[in-house]
This record gives structure tokens, sequence and C-alpha cells, in this order.
């Protein structure tokens, strides 16, 4: 498995990169921003299984969440979330809705600029699909995803990695994923 970790440094995390597809954070401190994962070297269609624990106090994201280059797009599908809905934001631009796996998700895109990226500081956009009812484990099948994205004129480009990932944003909480 690929196992990947950012952050900004403002976190306080304590994080175990566990055996196969099994890692675990803890964060505290209600500030500052990381992402941390585990996945693939390089992002395709497939079926996503996982399970775990995920339990923010504030702002966490649960997502399957990746890269792609040329063009630059940094994308998230959204299993679960802590105090913050991403669509709640005023920046955000909703497309269609889609149906996967059983569950209806919010397709919505967001510009970011001069923010950090695979590329170092760069201007690129955010793909998201949101799950309106919030799960920790299951089947996720990215291709879904990646075709409904398109479909609403979306354009990823050439996968970088793909990871599980834990997001926490100024807040604390605990989380324990196997993929």
């Amino acid at each position: 498995y690929f196992w990947s970790s950012w952050s900004d440094g403002k976190s306080k995390i304590t994080q175990k990169n566990g055996p196969d597809g099994q890692f675990s954070v803890s964060w505290s401190g209600n500030k500052g921003n990381f992402v941390i994962g585990k996945g693939w070297s390089t992002g395709s269609n497939r079926e996503v299984v996982y399970s775990g624990e995920f339990k923010p106090v504030g702002n966490g994201y649960l997502a399957i969440y990746g890269w792609t280059t040329n063009p630059l797009v940094e994308y998230y599908i959204i299993e679960s979330y802590g105090d913050h809905k991403p669509s709640d934001n005023p920046e955000a631009k909703m497309k269609q809705n889609m149906t996967s796996d059983g569950a209806i998700y919010e397709i919505m895109t967001k510009k970011r600029v001069n923010k950090p990226s695979i590329q170092g500081t760069a201007t690129f956009d955010q793909f998201w699909s949101i799950r309106t009812e919030k799960r920790v484990g299951g089947t996720v099948n990215t291709g879904n995803h990646f075709k409904a994205w398109a479909d609403n004129g979306l354009k990823l480009g050439r996968h970088n990695y793909m990871i599980v990932a834990v997001e926490g944003q100024d807040s604390s909480g605990e989380a324990t994923i196997n993929v």
C-alpha cells in the first residue's frame, strides 16, 4: 500500500502506519490542517473497500482522496465529515447529484488559488462527491465518481496517488482505518 502523510505543522498529530492497509491517527490542539492515509500510488477505477472508526471533534473528513496532473486536480469522495459539510461554502459550485453504491452524492467543484499541492504552491480545481448520508465503512466504486464528474464537465488528468484519507482542520479527534 501507498502511504501519504501531509501536515501544515500546526496540528499535534500522532500517526501510525500499521500492517497492510491499516493506519491510525489522533490529533489535538484545534488548529492546523493535515491529510493522512493509505491506498495506491496511482489512482484508477477500482472498488475501494474500507472499514474502521472516524471520530472528529470539530471539522474533519473521511474520504477517498487523490490528485491528478495535467490538469492539476485535487479530489475528494467524502464518506463522512465532522461539523462542516463541504458544500456549505460560498465558493462551492454545485453540479448534478449522482447515485453510487446505494447512496446519493452531491457533486461540487471549488477553485484553489495559491494553495499547497503535489506540485508545490499552485492554483487548481477541487472536485468533490459528498455522501448525503455519512458512513464509515463500505465499498466505493471510484470509477462511478470519475464518470459522473466527467459527465458534469469536470475533467481529471493523469492519476497520481489515491488514498483512503483522514483530514483534520482546526480540530481534534481520532481515527483507525483499514483499507
